[in-house]
């Protein structure tokens, strides 16, 4: 059966005042200018990027929220060699296969929970992000056509 749900991240809020948001990605598609500019939308969301290591095993690298800009113009930028400056960021991009995948989102506050419950999830007691502090407690549940679950 083909995906067809629309990457969307959605929320609900319960008694005690949690929020639990749930994911769903975009299927995930090598990077290419050509590919983002026909099927990311120019409009606020996250995004994560992945690339094989030597074992073919996927390694995500980058995971950000955008808002300004939209997701298609900020994923160019910094996946296009002739529009990247960041050389850090150039030799992932010519030394792997790098992948990408994203989510819509229209509030910049419901990205940073998601983002700051990531970051929590992800790289603990680094302090990454922070949260919108609307809510007592944040979880997310993500849903993957790709069967790519981070939590």
């Amino acid at each position: 059966m083909a995906y067809t749900a629309e990457p969307l991240i959605t929320k609900s809020v319960d008694d005690s005042g949690d929020a639990h948001f749930t994911v769903r990605w975009s299927p995930l598609q090598k990077v290419d200018k050509y590919t983002i500019v026909r099927s990311v939308p120019a409009v606020a969301g996250i995004f994560e990027l992945y690339y094989k290591d030597n074992h073919h095993k996927l390694v995500r690298f980058y995971i950000a929220k955008v808002w300004i800009g939209g997701l298609r113009s900020h994923l160019r930028r910094i996946t296009d060699p002739l529009l990247n400056e960041d050389e850090k960021w150039q030799k992932v991009l010519d030394e792997r296969t790098c992948y990408f995948r994203y989510s819509v989102c229209q509030s910049y506050k419901d990205m940073s929970d998601v983002l700051y419950f990531f970051s929590e999830t992800i790289y603990p007691n680094e302090s990454r992000t922070d949260n919108s502090n609307r809510y007592p407690g944040i979880s997310v549940h993500e849903i993957s056509p790709d069967k790519i679950v981070d939590i």
